[in-house]
């Protein structure tokens, strides 16, 4: 049966309502622009993620206003590190633009405060509506067909333009020939909820020394992050630079770190409120292409993904707005060529980073050279606090402090072996 078509044709359809495609309709909505968001599952609706907001994460939600919905949510003040028996809490640093906390919110909750925050700006939200494919009419992608689920129907959706923000796995980029590049890291993380009397501590934790009940070092790194309703938010990831990553069980991975976690949490490893989930991350902007003549990708679908930690929310709503102030001013031209930008924009705002994190990241997938370096890490809290400002992105263009110095220093080294450009 034929797709039933619209007459109308909306300036921006973005396939997908998580951080980064609410993030560009709640953008484009305040410049008055006619927006629709498809998302095919209705919120509230969970997504496997540690849940924790940095700094440069809280930024992007104060700016689209949403600063006072967050203190309804659990603040956290700063990372407690756990290595080779040794703990070292390290505050978020001051900083000139962003704010010295985080937040931990379960998706469910804040992936529908933003979606609505795009609407009540403009944006229209269509849920359990499927992307299906993109339309193309003379080689432009002018729209796409989408599927309803609760009535059924299959339709076609007309746009000048269109943002994609369908995820990792991104199966309407792939239908735009969007691929992974296979020589930047991929990460795989897997993680659930228990209860815990610590649920309100004012520190998510990352232990850099995982092992198992037998005292055997586990690859990765594990994570609690205290969500403030009781429960914890406990995972654990690893890289695809470790060298047997393939055959690695994730479920094996998260039953030995519940069952080893600190003992503080006094969690039952035998009783999760939920069902472990976990998923597989494009990182470090491995994905490509971002852009074509009349749509971007955005967020996890533009693999716009932290390879220090694994942080993808900030870099979403980063994304996401970067792609709509370009779209915007395309729009108002009637040229789609500042949108042909986007890559350019990316790759100034996040190459050398992310070519310095996947340089780590190459660290990281060598277990015994990472015991060593965390080990004289964790006997310097001066030292761990420089890692946490460079792991979080948190440098500061105003002063050039020890950390700054240390990367400038990593971003040279890089430069002279650039990975690959596309």
């Amino acid at each position: 049966m034929a797709a039933a078509a619209s007459g109308q044709c909306h300036d921006v359809l973005v396939i997908g309502a998580g951080p980064a495609g609410a993030a560009a309709a709640y953008w484009l909505a305040e410049a008055g622009h006619d927006v629709v968001m498809v998302e095919k599952k209705t919120f509230p609706r969970d997504k496997t993620c540690g849940d924790g907001l940095t700094p440069r994460a809280v930024k992007q939600l104060q700016d689209m206003g949403l600063g006072h919905r967050l203190d309804d949510f659990h603040r956290h003040e700063g990372l407690r590190v756990l290595a080779h028996g040794l703990t070292l809490e390290l505050p978020w640093p001051e900083h000139p633009v962003y704010p010295s906390h985080g937040y931990v919110i379960r998706r469910c909750h804040l992936d529908q405060i933003v979606a609505e925050r795009a609407v009540k700006s403009g944006a229209v939200l269509r849920q359990g509506v499927e992307g299906l494919r993109p339309l193309t009419r003379e080689g432009l992608v002018v729209g796409a067909e989408v599927h309803d689920k609760e009535s059924g129907a299959t339709e076609v959706l007309n746009a000048r333009y269109m943002v994609i923000a369908d995820g990792a796995n991104s199966r309407f980029g792939r239908a735009l020939g969007i691929t992974r590049n296979r020589d930047y890291p991929q990460g795989m993380a897997i993680r659930t909820y228990y209860e815990s009397p610590l649920h309100d501590d004012p520190w998510i934790e990352s232990a850099l020394d995982v092992r198992d009940r037998n005292g055997n070092s586990l690859p990765g790194y594990g994570w609690v992050f205290p969500v403030g309703n009781g429960t914890i938010n406990v995972g654990i990831g690893l890289l695809s630079t470790f060298r047997d990553y393939k055959s690695i069980n994730t479920t094996h991975l998260m039953n030995e770190w519940a069952r080893t976690l600190p003992e503080h949490w006094q969690i039952d490893p035998d009783k999760p409120t939920a069902a472990p989930t976990g998923g597989r991350l494009p990182m470090a902007g491995s994905v490509n292409p971002k852009a074509g003549p009349t749509w971007v990708a955005v967020g996890d679908a533009a693999g716009s993904v932290n390879p220090f930690n694994g942080e993808g929310i900030d870099y979403a709503y980063e994304t996401g707005r970067l792609a709509a102030e370009l779209l915007d001013e395309s729009i108002r031209t009637g040229d789609a060529l500042p949108l042909s930008r986007y890559p350019a924009v990316l790759d100034e705002e996040y190459r050398v980073y992310y070519q310095v994190a996947s340089a780590f990241a190459e660290v990281i997938g060598r277990p015994r050279l990472m015991r060593e370096l965390t080990r004289i890490g964790m006997r310097s809290e001066t030292i761990m606090r420089w890692v946490l400002r460079i792991m979080a992105n948190l440098m500061r263009d105003d002063t050039l402090g020890p950390p700054e110095a240390i990367y400038k220093v990593a971003a040279g080294l890089v430069s002279l072996f650039p990975g690959p450009v596309e």
